[in-house]
């Protein structure tokens, strides 16, 4: 495989809106020990690279400034003492920085082979998702059969592979949606009841759908007011998992409700753990969810994609109100086709 001097890429050329994402040329990273070069075929969007567009999600001080957290594609080149993968092998991976380029070096640790039954485009909306659910929902709040699950944004990438991890292991998926549609798809995905928190409370519905006890763990991508509401809407011994604060960082809530129902409020990212803890990650995710994946009980999103070269438009899409699943950016690579 002839690896090219220069690939393209997006940059953020300085803290602000879509515009600021910039297509250049860019040298190829080399892969040191232990990495593995991938040549991109798509690469998912996600709200990590929204956040560091406006500068508030920095990269680490060792990973690529560029942005882009997840791709599918093919082997390149192997750094030394790499035997796990090979040029030519089709994977997937989870990145630290620079999967918005024709291609990225990552940690082999990182790197999953890439679903036989899946494209690139589909299979590059796995790791972030997947990744973060594994350290969160399954290793941290510790998902389990007969588990009752409050996923707020049902619709977005973390919400829809939230509920089919929720169906995976025996648990109910509650999901909350801002419309019909949206409301539609989540359950297409497995949600067994969806919550419209325009026209419902959903702390008030949550405790109705299951006869007055709450949700055991709640999903929150909100903060803000959904602070103290989420807490009301746990069962006794319940787990808020905070994925992000779209709704804002400050929150006042009644540590009462912590005490009396033996409650816990979990927060963590995913980018600054090291290498080793997110290696184990993918190991949890190649013993349980890529044998669902290959047996068809996980499915693809519903995606919609943009060429590399129009990331600001796959970021102002992923800003609307209409969005809901994934959207992933498309890669013209010599070492592949686009798929």
């Amino acid at each position: 495989m002839t690896i090219p001097d220069q690939m393209q890429a997006i940059e953020i050329a300085a803290p602000g809106g879509p515009e600021v994402l910039t297509p250049i040329d860019a040298p190829i990273p080399q892969p040191r020990s232990g990495e593995v070069l991938i040549a991109v075929a798509a690469a998912g969007v996600n709200g990590p690279d929204i956040s560091q567009r406006q500068g508030a999600y920095p990269p680490p001080a060792d990973s690529s400034p560029l942005p882009g957290l997840e791709v599918s594609g093919i082997v390149a080149a192997v750094g030394e003492g790499e035997t796990r993968f090979a040029p030519g092998d089709e994977v997937v991976a989870l990145c630290n920085g620079g999967g918005y380029a024709g291609y990225v070096a990552v940690p082999a640790g990182q790197v999953l082979p890439k679903p036989k039954s899946w494209s690139h485009i589909e299979a590059a909306t796995l790791p972030e998702t997947f990744f973060t659910l594994q350290q969160t929902l399954v290793e941290r709040a510790g998902l389990a059969t007969g588990q009752t699950v409050l996923i707020h944004g049902g619709s977005g990438g973390i919400g829809a592979s939230a509920i089919q991890l929720c169906r995976l292991f025996g648990a109910t998926p509650i999901a909350t949606v801002s419309s019909a549609q949206k409301a539609a798809y989540a359950e297409a995905m497995g949600a067994a009841h969806t919550i419209n928190y325009k026209a419902e409370d959903f702390v008030e519905r949550t405790r109705a759908l299951t006869d007055g006890r709450g949700a055991d763990i709640v999903i929150d991508i909100i903060g803000g007011d959904y602070a103290n509401r989420n807490l009301k809407a746990c069962a006794y011994g319940g787990h808020v998992i905070q994925l992000a604060i779209r709704g804002g960082a400050k929150a006042e809530i009644n540590l009462g409700l912590v005490l009396m129902n033996a409650l816990t409020l979990s927060g963590s990212t995913l980018r600054p753990q090291t290498a080793a803890t997110k290696a184990r990650f993918a190991q949890g995710l190649a013993a349980r969810i890529w044998p669902a994946i290959a047996a068809g009980t996980i499915v693809p999103p519903r995606i919609t994609t943009f060429p590399l070269a129009n990331a600001a438009d796959a970021h102002r899409a992923m800003e609307g109100r209409d969005h809901y699943g994934k959207i992933v950016l498309t890669v013209e690579n010599r070492d592949h086709r686009a798929v």
